[in-house]
């Protein structure tokens, strides 16, 4: 085995950490008895060599020596040495993707290229090992042959065959969700497969079977899943808890597991005839093959990420006899999309299981449904609210951190919140091993409701040595009913150190004053103001300005030190204090020379900044609506929104900052809430206008505006809550407001 692999120029070459030198070292580490050193180069291999899925020159190098590895039986867990060949050689770049590509790619996408030919030249290994006598590899293997092999109609005429004969019930669900990604990547397969995945749903001989043909049927022809989808992946998941796992006995023909073959003798993505070589010759008497006893690979304790995942998901699947349940409804969650009312549906019969690991599964799914798409969710939200009370530490934990990032649509279930911080109070703040403590999810979740029974948490919170880093905004939350801590936020703050830590322990009290107006607070922010350190002193100074202009008139004492500080002008606290100054003295004459600088920095932020105070003085501001025309088409796109949104405050005149708005609108959708903030502001929309119909698409729209493949913000659903209470206040027509 490897030979030649120290003839190669390892050193020449880079991995994601350097020199890759030590990738022989990784290889061989692959083919070890050791399964602590099989798992430390494997960890090696994601770590370095295929960063994050990146390709190096080396990346290339180790493919013939990983498909040395797959072909020796000799060699143990080779199924991840598959699915890491699969991951190399798997990168589909469509034409817009090679539309994008600039100088700086063009060798990483040749890369890509070199791996996804060379992975697939060698990809009919993968039809020996689908009927390996390693589960391991039998698992890995159907996916490898749906991603990599040039031929899916042979691939899915294999996968068929497998299945009659295969005895793991996990290897089978492979074999079907493989089906599944030959009709995604081959679009005309999809008729055929989705044929045969119906058969499958109604006649398998397991539940979890019938299970894994709805998933894959949603993936790739949602449009022929059965209407009553939901019953019917109700009672499967209730017949997978009552009936143990078991093997079905051999089956002979193709209408036992499954009905009528489709005909696949015709290959339309491919003309070219098969490899004569590339199936080999079956037995048609030969013996299911067993599955191994025990697991699939041995647990061992190792400090790598391939570790600490393996620990994670055998902590989860410890008592349960069909973990895999779990990834089958999130493929038939993804399958469904935007059929919102059916996912709910779904969920709800989920969080009404006795299994705590099927809640648990329907609790994080629902958080993301709710932050990715709109709907009815108050039964749903409820039931996530009853988990708080589960004796499971995680599904209790996982309920509070879906219901924290709710704000308003987390009411249903703010009773279930109430019990859950009377019950643990010492889940009210959270230490860590490093950073400052936070609050715990259930007492922000109460807060962000403007629910009063949060305060006592929040007080307890202010009570300890070092207070929550997010104390102040849950204060802002419950706005009036929160007044009982203003005396508590300002003997906290009038204690600050002002030293090099100063802004992260004042910070969040100069947050709560803020969110509570509390202008007898005056003395000790003008404390802090005065003796901001050097070290972060900006964001101090921003903070203590911030609330002194939240307090309003009553904060007049403060006057004379705001007079000062905007004798610099063209400093970001010097537009800070003319907004502050305006706030509390009314004084146009005297913020606005300072405002009219700060519109001709040199920083963007800063132009900003000067253009929305500038908005707040709204008609005594006048002067300035010929500069702030100018910014209409600078190339910073929130500048101009910013500058449009003024141009109108300042002026009146809605035309041509209306223009300016719809097309940002179009160009970028996170700033849709200001925009129809704005729009609300202006009053009535006309009906038919071009203002209008971006309102009314919005409101159509089931998607969430901000909604993100693979990411999210921890504000997102309130964010897009508050565009849709917008849109339709605009639309209504109740806004108050002045119209040209």
């Amino acid at each position: 085995m490897f030979s030649g692999i120290d003839e190669v120029d390892w050193a020449s070459m880079e991995h994601a950490y350097g020199p890759a030198d030590d990738v022989p070292e990784l290889l061989r580490g692959l083919a070890s008895e050791d399964p602590a050193e099989r798992e430390t180069a494997l960890d090696g291999m994601y770590g370095a060599v295929h960063h994050q899925g990146d390709v190096y020159a080396c990346t290339l190098a180790c493919i013939p020596f990983l498909f040395e590895l797959v072909a020796d039986p000799g060699v143990q867990d080779r199924g991840s040495v598959v699915e890491l060949l699969t991951s190399i050689g798997g990168f589909d770049l469509d034409e817009d993707d090679e539309a994008e590509i600039d100088e700086d790619e063009i060798e990483g996408a040749a890369n890509y290229a070199m791996a996804a030919a060379a992975v697939t030249a060698g990809a009919g290994i993968f039809f020996e090992l689908i009927a390996d006598e390693d589960p391991g590899v039998r698992l890995a293997a159907p996916l490898a042959l749906a991603t990599l092999h040039r031929h899916p109609v042979r691939v899915l005429a294999l996968l068929r065959e497998r299945l009659l004969v295969e005895c793991d019930e996990e290897v089978r669900l492979a074999l079907v969700e493989a089906a599944g990604r030959v009709a995604l990547r081959h679009r005309p397969l999809a008729g055929p497969v989705a044929q045969w995945l119906n058969g499958l749903a109604s006649r398998a001989r397991t539940p979890g079977l019938r299970l894994a043909a709805l998933a894959q049927l949603a993936r790739c022809s949602p449009d022929g899943l059965p209407g009553d989808v939901v019953p019917v992946v109700s009672g499967l998941l209730r017949e997978m808890r009552a009936a143990p796992a078991r093997c079905p006995a051999p089956v002979r023909d193709d209408t036992a597991e499954g009905g009528a073959a489709p005909d696949l003798d015709a290959d339309p993505a491919q003309a070219q005839a098969p490899e004569a070589d590339a199936v080999p010759d079956r037995d048609p008497d030969a013996e299911p093959v067993a599955a191994a006893d025990g697991a699939r690979g041995e647990q061992v304790a190792a400090p790598t990420l391939v570790g600490q995942l393996r620990a994670l998901a055998a902590q989860e699947d410890a008592g349960h006899g069909a973990p895999w349940a779990a990834d089958l409804l999130r493929t038939l969650h993804v399958g469904l999309d935007d059929r919102v009312g059916d996912r709910t549906a779904l969920l709800v019969d989920q969080l009404r299981s006795p299994d705590p690991r099927q809640r648990l599964d329907a609790v994080r799914m629902s958080g993301g449904l709710i932050r990715a798409w709109r709907g009815s969710y108050e039964e749903l939200v409820a039931l996530v609210g009853d988990q708080l009370a589960d004796p499971e530490p995680r599904l209790a934990e996982a309920a509070s951190h879906v219901l924290e990032e709710l704000f308003g649509l987390a009411a249903p279930a703010a009773d279930a919140l109430a019990a859950r911080l009377a019950a643990s109070p010492d889940a009210w703040v959270r230490s860590w091993a490093s950073g400052p403590p936070g609050l715990g999810s259930a007492v922000k979740a109460l807060a962000r409701l403007g629910d009063p029974r949060a305060v006592p948490a929040l007080a307890a919170a202010l009570a300890r040595p070092q207070v929550a880093h997010d104390v102040g905004f849950a204060v802002g939350h419950l706005g009036a009913v929160a007044r009982p801590l203003a005396g508590p936020l300002r003997r906290r703050l009038a204690e600050v150190e002002l030293d090099e830590g100063a802004y992260d322990r004042a910070s969040p009290l100069l947050a709560g004053l803020t969110g509570l107006r509390a202008a007898e607070a005056a003395p000790e922010v003008l404390r802090v103001l005065r003796g901001a350190p050097e070290y972060r002193g900006e964001w101090l100074r921003t903070a203590a300005l911030r609330a002194l202009g939240s307090f309003g008139p009553a904060a007049r004492e403060a006057v004379p030190e705001l007079r000062a500080l905007i004798r610099r002008p063209g400093t970001a606290a010097a537009t800070e204090a003319a907004e502050a100054l305006w706030a509390i003295s009314g004084d146009a004459e005297a913020v606005l020379p300072v405002l009219i600088e700060g519109l001709q920095s040199d920083q963007v932020h800063d132009r900003r900044a000067a253009a929305v105070a500038l908005g707040a003085l709204g008609p005594r501001a006048g002067v300035v609506a010929p500069r702030l025309r100018g910014l209409l088409d600078h190339e910073e796109l929130w500048l101009r929104v910013d500058a449009a949104i003024a141009l109108w405050e300042v002026s009146g005149r809605s035309r041509e900052s209306t223009e300016v708005l719809l097309a940002a609108w179009e160009l970028n959708r996170h700033v849709r809430v200001r925009v129809a903030e704005c729009l609300t502001r202006m009053g009535p929309v006309p009906e038919g206008s071009a203002a209008a119909r971006a309102l009314r698409g919005e409101v159509a729209s089931v998607r969430r505006h901000n909604a993100m493949d693979g990411g999210y913000g921890s504000h997102d659903i309130h964010e897009d809550e508050k565009l849709l209470a917008l849109c339709r206040r605009a639309l209504r027509g109740t806004a108050k407001g002045t119209t040209t």
